[in-house]
């Protein structure tokens, strides 16, 4: 969805993972920013795995250093939300330029990840873990 505040048009994209919710607005500008929850991605998530994360969407469309991101994000885990802001930036750049999906696709970042945790059953532990059997 192309949407356009006050002076500025954006791409915007939902991302989402387990229990985390990314809303990602792409500003075509020069690309250094990442601003997440209103922090600098680097302050935000502070292990360069999560960061690497975030810039794989870009980095396997060729587009790095063409979106300034601001992205809101909550629920979940850390890893979870690093996952949802990229799966919302792999949509917000399907929506820029459309030519960029077969790719992303590829890549497996448009197709939203359904694994959540099973729930617990009664008379069990956890999920499935049943207690343990004594026979005297």
């Amino acid at each position: 969805m192309v949407l356009q505040t006050e002076s500025q048009q954006y791409f915007y994209g939902t991302g989402r993972r387990k229990s985390a919710i990314a809303k990602v607005r792409l500003y075509p500008d020069d690309g250094t920013a990442i601003i997440i929850n209103d922090k600098p991605m680097e302050e935000y998530f502070n292990w360069l795995p999560w960061q690497s994360t975030i810039r794989e969407a870009f980095a396997i469309s060729g587009t790095v250093g063409r979106f300034r991101v601001q992205a809101q994000v909550k629920g979940g885990g850390v890893n979870a939300q690093a996952e949802a802001i990229r799966h919302g930036i792999a949509r917000a750049l399907v929506v820029s330029d459309p030519g960029l999906k077969a790719g992303l696709r590829r890549a497996g970042f448009i197709t939203r990840d359904a694994r959540v945790k099973e729930s617990k059953k009664y008379g069990l532990k956890r999920a499935r873990r049943a207690p343990q059997y004594t026979k005297r």
